[in-house]
């Protein structure tokens, strides 16, 4: 439960930057890596920028920081690992040629 309250933090801090498309994910019963990954879409590099910030400060107010964080200001794809839980953060165009949806479809999507 401590994960899932994790989770609604970090979306509605992409919702506060106007993220898109924005998918929870309940992979931790078909994976080690995560109980869950967070996916969402940006317009532009900067917005995926903002929204890596505020994820990243909306979690650390709780005490919660990422074990690493992938990518940069210039990046189309932003990976931030909470342990428990993965946020991807996407260029448009990234996210539908990585498709993430459909290479965890065996997991449970989540409303949060």
């Amino acid at each position: 439960m401590e994960t899932l309250n994790t989770v609604k933090q970090a979306v509605r801090a992409l919702e506060d930057k106007k993220a898109e498309d924005i998918v929870v994910l309940e992979i931790g019963e078909i994976s080690t890596i995560a109980d869950y990954f967070v996916l969402a879409s940006a317009n532009n590099p900067n917005q995926i920028l903002a929204m890596k910030d505020a994820v990243d400060e909306e979690l650390a107010k709780s005490g919660i920081h990422a074990k690493q964080i992938e990518g940069n200001g210039s990046s189309t794809w932003i990976l931030m690992d909470y342990q428990d839980m993965v946020v991807h953060l996407f260029s448009k165009e990234d996210r539908r040629f990585y498709d993430l949806e459909h290479i965890w479809m065996d997991g449970k999507r989540v409303e949060v």
